[in-house]
């Protein structure tokens, strides 16, 4: 009996666009897809100008965002995983981020 294997392509991101309370990401195969900022905790407590400063990694594998040390790859996000990051690391930053 044969098989055969499917091969998936992820695309990459082009784009990003971060607002109050939406992470909003413009995809190589043209889709443009959306999430809530609150999946992402360090975006949602950051400044929107720190949110504006993003950039791509990878060739768009990832977006990453330097002041806050937040990257998100493009296939756990299309997967639906929110931040894995746990609550006492994050913790840890949001009082990091007040003693400056």
């Amino acid at each position: 009996m044969r098989t055969s294997t499917i091969e998936i392509q992820i695309p990459h991101a082009e784009s990003v666009t971060v607002t109050e309370d939406t992470l909003s990401v413009d995809l190589s195969d043209g889709r443009t897809l959306e999430v809530p900022l609150a999946w992402f905790p360090r975006l949602l407590h950051a400044s929107q100008e720190e949110r504006n400063h993003w950039r791509l990694i990878g060739k768009g594998q990832g977006i990453h965002w330097e002041e806050i040390d937040e990257d998100i790859s493009v296939e756990g996000w299309l997967a639906g995983k929110p931040s894995g990051e746990s609550q006492k690391s994050f913790k840890r930053w949001l009082k990091k981020g007040q003693l400056v």
